[in-house]
């Protein structure tokens, strides 16, 4: 139906051209389409529903509208764009226009990202942790790979997933993807066996692509 980009034709480097590297996508109330231009950008691209370049915002940097990886974006029913800012350890929060409104501190690397619809949105949030394994061993609480959960007002809800890093049910290694049912379960997809020579200097012995569904019990 509609493709944004040229394949196998990068736009430079941290040019702030679309595409070099897209990670993800958002609509916004009215079809617009967002982009987030994250590993070799520092970009988000927002789009007319059919497929027309409005504008752009965003460069390499630390201050608020900046970014270090942009990994994620979503939108919720008044318009509001949450960026996950993942190298800064920061969500950012736009409006429409791409300007600044607030930022969320107190994460781990934010990677994946889901926003609710509806009148109070939540936001959950993937952070991947520490990736040194001296960090890991040294038995640091609270540091993830777990989920946050978050109000629209940056209220810090919940940690999910605050146990060491690993395999079994409730752990977590690399949550990449994230969405809720109408129920408000959650599932998280993981690029575990990727990962995990990051962590551990060798591949484990088997080919693990988990996805896991966490269900509302409140």
């Amino acid at each position: 139906m509609l493709t944004i980009g040229t394949p196998k034709k990068p736009a430079p480097a941290f040019s702030g051209d679309p595409f070099n590297r897209c990670t993800h996508t958002a609509l916004s109330p009215q079809g617009d389409i967002y982009v987030s231009d994250g590993y070799a950008n520092a970009r988000v691209h927002k789009y007319s529903p059919d497929g027309k370049l409005l504008f752009s915002w965003g460069e390499p940097g630390t201050d608020p509208g900046q970014f270090n990886l942009v990994h994620n974006i979503a939108c919720d029913d008044e318009g509001w764009v949450y960026v996950a800012d993942r190298e800064n350890h920061r969500v950012q929060v736009f409006d429409s226009n791409g300007k600044y409104e607030t930022q969320w501190h107190n994460l781990m690397r934010p990677c994946g990202l889901f926003v609710t619809r509806g009148k109070e949105p939540i936001a959950v949030i993937g952070e991947l942790g520490p990736e040194t394994v001296a960090s890991l061993t040294k038995g640091v609480a609270n540091l993830g790979p777990r989920l946050s959960v978050v109000s629209a007002k940056g209220e810090m809800l919940a940690h999910l997933g605050t146990e060491p890093i690993g395999e079994k049910l409730g752990q977590f290694i690399a949550p990449h993807g994230i969405a809720l049912d109408s129920r408000g379960d959650i599932y998280v997809a993981e690029v575990a066996n990727t990962y995990w020579p990051i962590l551990f200097g060798a591949k484990p012995n088997h080919e693990l692509r988990s996805l896991q569904k966490l269900v509302r019990v409140s």
